[in-house]
């Protein structure tokens, strides 16, 4: 198979957004770092190793050729599923928040759903590839992959980590589209997720909670409706230019999470609308690079990877943006490349690696179609 030079303007806006993440970090944790671990740098140390180790990992995975993860596919789902499962195992299992998401070993915790991100692209490239026309049969095509991502989806669910199941419920849909999938099928496993959805949400105490603030936050400033309060100042006082990188407010113990799930609330009011707008455009950009990779990749397997793994990122991104400005109920998702989060952004690098090594790739190889 001929090379092609990798997609350095996706390699650059990936760079951008991860450099960018590191600034805010640091900006959004400095002061409550200080206060909690007497030491500013605490986040930004911590960052800088995942930062590093990210880019060692995205390096080292554009130079793996992407048709070994066709092979790999099975295996990467079992490994999923048993990390999935030692969550919940005593004295490995890490709880935080009343949510039990991590593994916590020698002081450093791994959070296994951000990896169930990828084995689901995998698995659902390898099945779309594979099965291709046969998608469009029931039995065959469409029953087997949902009920795995199913399944996988059931783990991260009991982790109470609802955002990460929507979102991998949601790109695992937009591909079964992009495959070829039924309409009338999509149509069905929607309709049956309602009822669970809706016992979800509301069977839950604080889930219930989330939307009745989501509905009227200011019923419920004082609890459940305080941070997406706090969210709303942050970017009112941002305005067009902002108060300048480092002056903001709402990082002063306002609002809850400011270096993790919403520091883009920080970003708002720290870089204004200015900045705001240049972030989004970032994510715009990397969606029109990752589309034009699928587009352009050798095989159905490469197609598919790409589409995954562009839709995994940007749509996280966009739930993320409509989280933090009120468009959505609160809930716990990082945004890609810039919050807080060693796992998130190392897998997030792993999957850039991916869709370079995919975009270097040159003439058509049918051999996995």
């Amino acid at each position: 198979m001929d090379r092609r030079p990798i997609d350095y303007p996706l390699l650059v806006v990936a760079l951008m957004l991860m450099a960018i993440g590191m600034l805010m970090v640091y900006s959004a944790s400095a002061i409550y770092a200080q206060d909690l671990y007497k030491d500013s740098y605490y986040f930004l140390k911590k960052e800088m190793v995942f930062m590093a180790a990210g880019l060692l990992l995205m390096f080292s995975v554009k130079s793996i050729n992407y048709h070994i993860y066709y092979k790999l596919t099975y295996p990467l789902l079992l490994v999923t599923v048993l990390l999935l499962m030692v969550t919940f195992i005593p004295g490995i299992g890490h709880k935080a928040g009343g949510a039990q998401r991590w593994i916590g070993i020698a002081g450093i915790t791994v959070q296994p759903s951000e990896l169930a991100k990828l084995a689901v692209i995998i698995f659902m490239a390898y099945t779309m590839a594979k099965k291709k026309e046969k998608m469009k049969n029931f039995k065959i095509g469409f029953l087997p992959a949902i009920g795995v991502i199913g399944f996988i989806a059931g783990l991260v669910l009991l982790q109470k980590d609802l955002g990460t199941t929507f979102v991998i419920c949601l790109v695992a849909f937009l591909m079964f589209f992009i495959g070829g999938t039924r309409l009338s099928y999509l149509a069905a496993g929607i309709v049956a997720a309602i009822p669970a959805l809706y016992f979800l949400i509301f069977a839950v105490d604080y889930r219930r909670k989330r939307i009745l603030a989501f509905l009227n936050p200011w019923e419920h400033q004082m609890d459940e409706g305080f941070q997406i309060i706090q969210s709303y100042v942050a970017f009112n006082s941002g305005g067009l230019t902002g108060t300048g990188l480092g002056q903001g407010k709402q990082k002063l113990f306002y609002l809850p999470a400011a270096h993790t799930d919403f520091i883009f609330s920080v970003i708002g009011e720290e870089l204004g609308l200015i900045g705001v707008f240049c972030i989004l455009g970032l994510f715009i950009f990397f969606l029109f690079r990752g589309t034009k990779i699928a587009m352009k990749a050798p095989d159905l397997f490469g197609s598919y990877l790409a589409i995954g793994i562009t839709a995994m990122i940007t749509s996280q991104a966009l739930i993320n943006f409509a989280v933090v400005m009120g468009l959505l109920p609160t809930k716990g998702l990082p945004l890609p490349f810039i919050s807080h989060g060693g796992t998130s952004l190392l897998v997030v690098s792993i999957l850039v690696g991916i869709l370079l090594n995919i975009s270097s790739q040159g003439s058509k190889d049918y051999a996995h179609e």
